[in-house]
Formats: structure tokens, sequence, C-alpha cells
């Protein structure tokens, strides 16, 4: 008799061992730029913006994450502090996974392991785009770009309204040499 199969999809919904479900309302702070990195975190619904705050105090968005991506692993690779806040842009739920219970996982579950492997390489193509595009693009060309990830156009799903009220001020933010959309969509 072979032990039971891992089902990545209940792991990633239902609190449990190292897990808990962090309900997240417009503007609540997950986490600030600087403090302990002790887990990584799962979008379950909503929208989650990163944000870093430069030594003068300039504040840029470099991802805003739908459900289904993950933020705040490096604290798997080290990584003591944040290097960024994370906070709600709309009512959210994140699932918070323990660094010492993903770790496990990640060790213990192939299947999950490859899934979590495969958003970290499609983030990490995502960022090497979204730099492209920041050094050779104009700021016109850059809005457009954010306002297609946005609406999920060209994705296997179907393309969808952007509904939540986004400024022109962070639409800005993203779209400006100084912030790097690395994490929209999926």
């Amino acid at each position: 008799m072979g032990r039971k199969r891992f089902d990545s999809a209940s792991f990633l919904s239902k609190v449990g061992k190292g897990r808990t479900i962090v309900p997240c309302p417009k503007g609540h702070v997950i986490f600030r730029q600087g403090d302990p990195a002790e887990a990584v975190f799962y979008v379950q619904s909503g929208r989650i913006k990163l944000t870093v705050v430069s030594e003068r105090g300039k504040e840029a968005v470099v991802a805003v994450l739908n459900p289904d991506s993950f933020f705040g692993e490096g604290c798997l690779n080290g990584q003591a502090l944040r290097l960024f806040s994370a906070a709600a842009m709309i009512d959210a739920s994140v699932l918070r996974i323990a660094k010492k219970e993903m770790l496990r996982v990640l060790q213990a579950e192939p299947a999950f392991a490859a899934r979590f492997m495969s958003y970290l390489l499609e983030r990490n193509t995502r960022v090497e785009e979204d730099l492209v595009d920041q050094l050779f693009n104009s700021s016109e060309k850059r809005l457009a770009r954010v306002l297609l990830l946005l609406a999920n156009f060209g994705k296997d799903r179907q393309p969808e309204p952007i509904l939540p009220k986004i400024s022109q001020e962070l639409l800005a933010e993203m779209a400006s040499v100084d912030a790097l959309v690395s994490a929209v969509g999926d």
C-alpha cells in the first residue's frame, strides 16, 4: 500500500501545520520592508501590491499579484529581512506558510516543488521582460504593457476587465523607470 497522493490545491487552500489563512481587507499590510522574513505567502483571492521604499523615501511598486501567486520566498534562501512591503489592493485572502513547513513540503513533495519552481521561473521571465521594457521602451509603451498584463491579455485565461479602481498615480508608478512590475498576473 503506497502513501496518500499529495494534493497541492488542498495544501494551498486550507489551514494546517505551519499554515494560516490571513484575511486582508483593502489596504491591510501583510508585512513591511525590513520585517523578519519567516514565511512564504500564497494569494488565494484578491490582489496584493508589493512596494519598496528607497533610502530617500521614494516608494515604487515592484509587483501586483493576482490569485495563485507566491511571494516572500526570499526567506527560503536565507533572506533574514523583507526587501519590500506587501499590502492588499482590494479585499484578499493569503495563505501564510511558515518557512520550516514550506521547506519540508518542497523536499517531500516533488509535484508541489515542480509547481513552485514553475511559478518562480515564469515570474523570473516576467522580471527579465520588465527590465527590457524599462530600459528600451517609452513610458507610453510601458503603460500599455502594464494595462495588457493587468487584463491578462495574451494569457491562457480569457482577458478580464480591470475591475479594481487603480489610480493614475499607481499606473504611473507601475510604468515609470523607477518601478518594475515584476509579477503582474499569472
